[in-house]
């Protein structure tokens, strides 16, 4: 039988609906983020309250006005004190911690799109290009499956075996959770005024939830459940592309702006940057750097040019690899040259959604075995000092 376009066609839409694909680019991209901004929250937790609480130049009045002028969604604004400022960071941290580790995923993300929505909508002049992007991708993420691998989901899921009817084992956990945070999300609907969208997202997805649990608890075969399945599959399908085409536009408009500046035009727009104290961690290798003309004229078109190309070499895999390799040692570089590092860490995590599966597949498998090797001579540490101190009282004894 021919294959005809009708078939391929039909096998596109089934492999749409009946997969979550990229479940190791989802994954990466979740560790990826989570890990950024939690690192960020950490390293700014002496600043916490001049930065987005009580104490900060953007006062919490500045900030009321002008979110009743842009509808923008931020807990922070549900009460002036100290004690709940505390409580939505808390908050913040741990959900980006959890989200990292993988454990309930799926409402992990939801409370890690509130938190980083929370702080940044609270003082958006605090904010660079990195927080954008975590901005954006924080929302996307809540639309993706993105707990299939190296989670404790995933792990959960692997060890639950189901019975002879095809029933998962009960989780006393999710359906406890679930009803803890719709509770939450009574009171919080009656305290928020602005940013609705977000609370009727958040009420949809404690709905789907909800409904999604008693399809799968008791009623595993049947067509609603199937009909969820591929609701979220579809859900997460566009999500990812969504990521794509938003890390796309990201290089596109970012290069096309580039060509238009005069200093990148001939060549001396990453001199300036070297030459300014805000921007030089490491003065001496900033000036060593801006010491070569050549050098820098190079960097600075080649900059251009990858940022340029790039959207256009995704449909030949080896330039892209090639293209995206380039990407990520700019911005380990922005990083260390400039002290950028969390926009560094925000782009790198978002161009790993573009990383090949087999690479993942062979990353997941190098650390797996670093592990076990760790937890191994450690274990094997362990049984020689138990054995040491088991023996040594005998032998002080003979």
């Amino acid at each position: 039988m021919s294959d005809t376009p009708d078939r391929r066609a039909a096998r596109a839409v089934q492999r749409i609906t009946s997969t979550a694909m990229g479940p190791y680019q989802s994954a990466v991209i979740r560790i990826g983020f989570a890990a950024t901004w939690l690192l960020f929250l950490l390293r700014e937790l002496p600043n916490r309250h001049e930065m987005y609480g009580p104490n900060g130049s953007w006062s919490w009045d500045m900030a009321r006005q002008l979110i009743a002028g842009n509808d923008a969604f931020t807990a922070l604004m549900w009460a002036d004190n100290t004690v709940w400022f505390e409580v939505v960071y808390g908050l913040a941290v741990l959900s980006s911690a959890l989200l990292m580790l993988g454990w309930r995923t799926r409402t992990m993300s939801v409370l890690f799109m509130i938190g980083v929505l929370s702080l940044q909508n609270r003082s958006i002049f605090m904010g660079d290009g990195g927080d954008n992007v975590i901005h954006l991708m924080a929302i996307y993420l809540v639309l993706t499956r993105c707990g299939q691998v190296w989670s404790l989901d995933g792990r959960r899921a692997a060890r639950a075996a189901p019975d002879l009817r095809g029933v998962p084992p009960r989780d006393r956990v999710g359906p406890a959770l679930w009803a803890v945070l719709g509770f939450a999300l009574v009171i919080a609907t009656f305290l928020n005024q602005t940013g609705w969208y977000v609370l009727l997202l958040v009420w949809g997805l404690w709905v789907g939830q909800g409904l999604w649990w008693m399809a799968v608890r008791y009623a595993p075969d049947s067509q609603p459940r199937a009909l969820l399945d591929v609701l979220a599959n579809l859900a997460h399908n566009a999500a990812l592309v969504v990521i794509m085409a938003e890390v796309c536009v990201i290089y596109a408009t970012a290069g096309w702006y580039k060509i238009q500046g005069s200093r990148w035009q001939d060549g001396t727009a990453l001199y300036y940057p070297l030459k300014l104290d805000y921007f030089t961690p490491w003065p001496a290798l900033s000036d060593l750097l801006a010491s070569g003309g050549v050098l820098v004229m190079v960097l600075t078109y080649g900059t251009v040019i990858v940022q340029v190309a790039f959207p256009f070499t995704l449909f030949n895999r080896r330039v892209k690899n090639v293209l995206l390799v380039a990407m990520m040692m700019e911005h380990a570089a922005i990083a260390l040259l400039l002290g950028l590092p969390f926009f560094s860490l925000a782009m790198i995590a978002a161009d790993a959604v573009f990383l090949p599966t087999s690479f993942l597949v062979r990353l997941g498998g190098w650390a797996a075995r670093g592990r076990d090797r760790l937890f191994s001579r450690a274990g094997g540490e362990g049984t020689e000092q138990r054995q040491g101190s088991q023996d040594q009282p005998r032998t002080l004894v003979g």
